[in-house]
């Protein structure tokens, strides 16, 4: 334990609900959820408007709107998201080389490291100093923590919540800590508040009047022991830089139960290809391939194959990937598939073994093409099914549940004499060629609404066109401070 509060806990606001309504002014004070929209559809985020409610994340969508019926529901724009998060996370390491990230909108700062801070008053005064800069970058609030431990200090971010500053000052940890919920100590879920609530424990300072034997004896040493620690407000850990990924990994959930083999086929070949896509973007190269099934009874099961040596090809995890699909029955349906790749390593090694699997089958391929009319109207019907992989529900992905990464559902491939029809997602970006830039208020019937409004201006006007509009094209996210037009 540090002798000042030089620990500092970040949390934006309602991050990805805060970002929705700075962008979008006619939602400003409004009740906003953000996640899937579909009938299994997970809220990632949802307002403070939308809070009082009852809505909070991880809650069906399907929920949320029978509490909230009149609330805005949009998609994740997570490009969106992730600018605003690096304008974030820039500002930190300004203050110290010693910056934990924790997700897009959260981290741990050392000021101590970084020579900003060495006593109560010059935390305070960095962290306010942090605060006013993100709201005149980005428009948003967050709440800061600073007290001399990690877990301290996000304590004190939580309590602080929403746009505030608390300072734990030392010395003052187990006062404070006292009346607190059990559930507010890191590692007390759902599971272990109920076991300590049935012992007549419900809040930390019960938890220290128990003891560490006791402890010991209702959730096991290790459990046990930390817990008394941290109900003493103790935490020793250091504020780390790089967190090393250990994995990457995709998965859709499904707004209805797939039960043909060439879609699921399809579907996993898809998500290969976007598991690869952020293997890359991260830098790494893997060597397990994993795949997830979530069945029609919700029985979960993984499958994994190791390779020979690490490797970011498409082909070779698209392989091994397929094979790990023919040992699952899905006869019953599926809800959820998944795609991941561990043993991360900063080198390629190509599985050969796989590569010429991947050789094989295409050679295959193009045997049975030529092969007569059977062949090529069988190889015609797959590729159809491979066209609608795109229809897929919502995501849980990048440590939020229930949302699509992405601002439109794709389009569904047709070889019909007509254009297919565009889908539109309520919150994506649009813009029309004489209104200028706004966005998706919803679709339905062959028509699209629009709302024509940018981040800075005044609530803007809604129009309704038809999907087809040539002159209405999906747009990029508008940054949320500087010039919009």
């Amino acid at each position: 334990m540090r002798a000042a509060p030089t620990i500092l806990h970040l949390d934006m606001d309602a991050f990805y609900a805060s970002v929705e309504q700075a962008s979008k002014p006619s939602l400003r004070g409004k009740a906003v959820i953000v996640g899937g929209l579909g009938p299994r559809g997970v809220v990632a985020t949802a307002s403070y408007e939308a809070r009082r409610f009852g809505v909070h994340s991880a809650m069906p969508t399907a929920q949320a709107r029978r509490l909230c019926p009149n609330g805005a529901y949009l998609i994740p724009r997570f490009t969106l998201y992730r600018q605003v998060s690096d304008v974030v996370m820039a500002m930190l390491r300004e203050l110290s080389p010693l910056v934990e990230p924790l997700s897009l909108d959260e981290a741990f700062v050392d000021l101590e490291a970084g020579g900003v801070a060495f006593d109560s008053g010059s935390a305070r005064a960095t962290g306010e100093r942090l605060r006013a800069g993100i709201r005149a970058a980005t428009g948003l609030s967050g709440s800061v923590g600073l007290a001399a431990s990690k877990m301290l200090a996000k304590v004190a971010s939580e309590e602080a919540k929403p746009a505030g500053l608390l300072l734990i000052e030392p010395g003052t940890e187990r006062e404070l800590l006292a009346p607190m919920s059990v559930r507010t100590l890191p590692g007390v879920g759902p599971a272990t508040g109920e076991h300590l609530r049935r012992a007549g424990i419900t809040t930390v300072g019960e938890l220290v009047e128990a003891g560490e034997d006791e402890l010991v004896r209702m959730v096991g040493r290790a459990h046990g022991t930390g817990l008394y620690r941290m109900a003493l407000g103790l935490d020793d850990r250091p504020v780390v830089a790089e967190r090393d990924a250990k994995s990457v990994s995709v998965e859709d959930t499904f707004d209805v139960d797939l039960h043909d083999r060439v879609r699921i086929r399809g579907e996993v070949q898809r998500l290969a290809d976007r598991c690869v896509g952020r293997l890359r973007d991260s830098g790494h190269s893997g060597r397990t391939i994993v795949l997830k099934v979530r069945r029609y009874d919700f029985s979960t099961l993984t499958r994994s194959e190791t390779l020979r040596g690490p490797t970011d090809d498409a082909a070779v995890v698209r392989e091994a990937a397929a094979r790990l699909l023919e040992a699952v029955d899905t006869t019953g349906g599926v809800r959820l598939l998944g795609v991941g790749v561990t043993g991360l390593a900063d080198y390629t090694q190509e599985d050969l073994f796989a590569q010429s699997l991947a050789a094989e089958a295409a050679e295959a391929a193009g045997a049975a093409g030529a092969a007569g009319a059977a062949g090529a109207e069988a190889a015609e019907e797959e590729g159809g099914a491979d066209a609608t992989a795109g229809q897929a529900g919502p995501e849980a992905a990048d440590g939020v549940a229930g949302a699509r990464e992405g601002s439109e559902p794709p389009v569904v491939a047709q070889e019909a004499q007509e254009a297919p029809e565009r889908r539109w997602a309520a919150g994506s970006d649009v813009r029309h060629v004489l209104y200028g830039p706004g966005w998706v208020q919803g679709s339905g019937v062959g028509r699209v609404t629009v709302r024509f409004e940018q981040p800075g201006s005044e609530p803007g006007r809604v129009r309704t066109f038809r999907v087809d509009d040539p002159e209405l094209e999906p747009s990029d996210p508008l940054p949320l401070v500087g010039e919009t037009a």
